[in-house]
């Protein structure tokens, strides 16, 4: 399970090295390689491949629904297979770098089943337009 975020910085190639939080989470179940996507070319999500062919899986069954398709469109656009290094770096696809400008400064995002890598300057300009209200926490509350 993927909690919290941890700032991290992609390098000049592209590299996104792994915190050690969600490294050892990955290490526990012998996961090197990952599944990177997204939904709407803001952000980058980075799935253990093993929970990715879980989804996917899903996704296949149910192909034939239009809103499915679009959705598969999309983590397919954007989407790479990729294997962590022995420096526990992962390489963002170069498209997707660019669309969601993962090119320095970044928040790493436990989101449950995958970790989601956005622009810090971004993620801090949408928590401040996007404060947690009594509604939320009411919703939150009912689950």
């Amino acid at each position: 399970m993927f909690r919290g975020n941890h700032p991290a910085k992609v390098d000049e190639k592209g590299r996104l090295k792994l915190p050690s939080a969600f490294k050892q989470l990955t290490d526990a179940q012998n996961v090197t390689q990952f599944y990177i996507t997204s939904l709407d070319g803001k952000s980058a999500q980075i799935w253990p491949l093993p929970a990715w062919e879980e989804f996917e899986k899903k996704l296949g069954d149910n192909i034939q629904d239009e809103q499915v398709e679009t959705y598969v469109d999309w983590t397919s656009y954007y989407g790479q297979q990729v294997e962590i290094d022995n420096q526990s770096r992962i390489t963002l696809p170069q498209l997707l770098r660019e669309d969601a400008q993962l090119t320095a400064e970044v928040a790493v995002i436990g989101k449950m089943k995958y970790v989601e890598v956005k622009n810090d300057a971004m993620v801090k300009e949408r928590m401040a337009s996007r404060p947690v209200t009594s509604e939320i926490r009411q919703r939150v509350a009912n689950l």
